[in-house]
């Protein structure tokens, strides 16, 4: 493999965030579209059209602005760009930038809400008392508890 075969390959690998320095992630690009629930023990960042549940327990997703999902969110940290038409849960926080569009409930301990985002909605903020792991089970019976009340 010559140095110009190294360069490409380089520039091909999953962009990294800030707050996952030492983990792995994952990225699903604008050209794929996705029936059924997505669920995983890592960092996920999706450009791509998702009709299903995205659950990744104690970690991090992100939503960019070309994304639309279907489906609800179960997650340490949502960051949502794009569009979403079903209810969030993130144990640590959630942030929805001014490109976003949101039409469900969200359920946080922090969120931040862009000037210019659109938001339809109820939302619960609080200390969730949970437990952030990779115990997928437990995480999405306390957001199924949580939608029942």
């Amino acid at each position: 493999m010559n140095n110009n075969d190294q360069q490409r390959g380089a520039s091909q690998q999953v962009p990294s965030h800030s707050n996952s320095i030492g983990r792995s992630s994952s990225y699903l690009g604008a050209g794929l579209q996705i029936k059924g629930e997505i669920s995983g023990n890592e960092d996920l960042k999706l450009d791509s059209k998702v009709d299903g549940l995205i659950s990744i327990g104690g970690y991090r997703l992100t939503l960019g602005p070309t994304a639309r999902l279907d489906g609800d969110i179960v997650a340490r940290e949502a960051v949502i760009a794009g569009e979403v038409y079903g209810d969030i849960s993130a144990f640590d926080r959630i942030e929805v930038s001014k490109s976003a569009s949101v039409v469900g409930d969200l359920t946080t301990s922090k969120i931040l809400i862009e000037e210019g985002a659109y938001f339809k909605g109820g939302i619960e903020i609080g200390n969730l008392g949970a437990q952030i792991g990779t115990d997928l089970d437990s995480l999405l019976k306390s957001s199924k508890k949580e939608k029942e009340k």
